[in-house]
């Protein structure tokens, strides 16, 4: 079954009219809501529009861009999921699911009536 993503909370935060940061939520989910093959859970990233990066050659903290600064109903909603490390995430929610659904952990059930020998 398909993994499902959707946007679900954005919100910007603005300097002089222009969104500089925005604060971002996906939901990913798989399986039937209500079924045991059912698994979901939310991402979240803020993201600003500079951000200091690695050092140059001369040791200088470089700047690392991530997005231009615009009016808020300027955005569409996929420069908003563009901004999400799709990615990183979608490898994540695998290996949760695998490890909660799939290939779940058992645990050990305990004999509370053992005996100790003798």
């Amino acid at each position: 079954m398909a993994i499902k993503k959707t946007l679900t909370q954005a919100v910007p935060y603005s300097t002089d009219g222009k969104v500089t940061r925005w604060s971002l939520t996906m939901r990913y989910e798989q399986g039937t809501e209500g079924k045991d093959d059912y698994y979901g859970n939310n991402k979240d990233i803020s993201v600003s529009a500079t951000e200091d990066g690695p050092l140059d050659a001369d040791g200088k903290v470089t700047t690392v861009t991530n997005f231009t600064p615009k009016s808020e109903g300027d955005w569409t909603k996929k420069e908003l999921e563009d901004l999400c490390p799709i990615a990183k995430w979608d490898e994540i929610f695998a290996s949760q699911y695998d490890s909660v659904i799939t290939n779940p952990v058992v645990s050990p059930e305990p004999n509370n009536d053992f005996k100790i020998p003798s």
